[in-house]
């Protein structure tokens, strides 16, 4: 059994869309989420879909070895789904090429610290963009700039908003993310 771990730091919508795909796989598990923030949603989502989940603050992510040494032993890939803080070098040296994130953009356009959710929608339609779309790529030291694994785009209306890109981005996010994810884990 491939075993998944979660970061994420949100509301979660991507993170239960991943359990759930997986809820039925005798290959691929989700057996922990982890968040950065107590209050995040996504721990919530967790419980609620029974995978054990747990918070740690920036010191024990950062200073320490501890989201480390529990990621070693209970993860074989990590997934982001709305984690928001840089990975540090340890987790990326300890997973190297087994940690995949998803960005709301085609990167490398949009990507970088504080691009993410309505920031980044709201950049696309400002720039007058013609189309957006999904990356998933596997994190390294930089945000944003792992090689990119999949890409899925969409056209950008001249009527659209942010919120319109949005939710654009979020029917690609709950189609492809988990499918992209198991076959990046079975192809291994």
């Amino acid at each position: 059994m491939i075993r998944i771990v979660i970061l994420a730091s949100g509301s979660g919508t991507n993170a239960e869309n991943i359990i759930k795909y997986f809820n039925s796989s005798n290959l691929i598990s989700v057996v922990q989420v982890l968040s950065n923030k107590k209050d995040a949603k996504v721990l919530d989502r967790a419980n609620r879909l029974k995978v054990s989940s747990m918070c740690f603050n920036r010191d024990e992510f950062i200073n320490s070895d501890k989201v480390l040494e529990l990621l070693k032993d209970k993860a074989d890939y990590i997934i982001l789904a709305g984690f928001l803080w840089k990975i540090p070098s340890n987790i990326i040296e300890a997973f190297s090429n087994k940690i995949i994130n998803i960005h709301p953009a085609l990167l490398p356009k949009y990507g970088g610290k504080g691009m993410y959710g309505m920031h980044v929608h709201q950049a696309v339609v400002e720039n007058n963009e013609k189309e957006s779309g999904i990356t998933i790529h596997y994190v390294n030291e930089n945000y944003d700039e792992g090689a990119i694994i999949f890409q899925k785009s969409f056209k950008v209306l001249a009527t659209d908003t942010a919120e319109d890109v949005a939710n654009k981005v979020h029917k690609l996010e709950y189609k492809y993310f988990p499918e992209i994810i198991e076959k990046v884990l079975l192809e291994q």
